[in-house]
């Protein structure tokens, strides 16, 4: 059953994170070298403290220009509220979050403690393997039927 396949076992563990005092260029030049369109704002011990997204970098660069300062910190653009899950979450319960949510990666949280983050791709991903281990199980359940009978 897809309900026994769990967050942890599709989730990245080493991820690229800011802080909330980083620049927001420096930033975005981190989502930019390594092809990322958004990563996790951790404190010191860290603590997930908020997300940063393309979207969150654009409406940073949006309102320096609209005021005519460009940058500033990381804190002052990364979202806040965050949508989080536990690495023992089921991927069907990560599928329901991203579908409700419409979020394209959540942080997974243990003991108020980033541990990881899981994308829908992960979550494609546990499907897809799911979905091939079910059908090799059902082609050898059809291959010792059809010996016996």
């Amino acid at each position: 059953m897809l309900k026994s396949v769990k967050v942890r076992d599709y989730m990245t563990r080493n991820l690229i994170t800011v802080k909330p005092d980083s620049e927001l260029f420096a930033a975005i030049q981190l989502l930019l070298s390594h092809h990322i369109s958004g990563t996790p704002v951790v404190d010191d011990t860290g603590h997930l403290v908020g997300m940063l997204s393309e979207g969150d970098c654009l409406k940073g660069i949006i309102a320096g220009a609209y005021h005519e300062e460009v940058g500033g910190q990381v804190s002052a653009y990364m979202t806040r509220e965050l949508q989080v899950i536990s690495p023992e979450a089921d991927i069907f319960h990560a599928a329901q979050l991203f579908t409700q949510h419409r979020r394209r990666r959540l942080p997974v949280v243990e003991n108020d403690r980033l541990v990881g983050q899981i994308s829908r791709c992960d979550v494609l991903r546990a499907v897809k393997e799911f979905a091939q281990h079910e059908l090799k199980g059902a082609m050898v359940q059809a291959e010792e039927y059809t010996e016996f009978h």
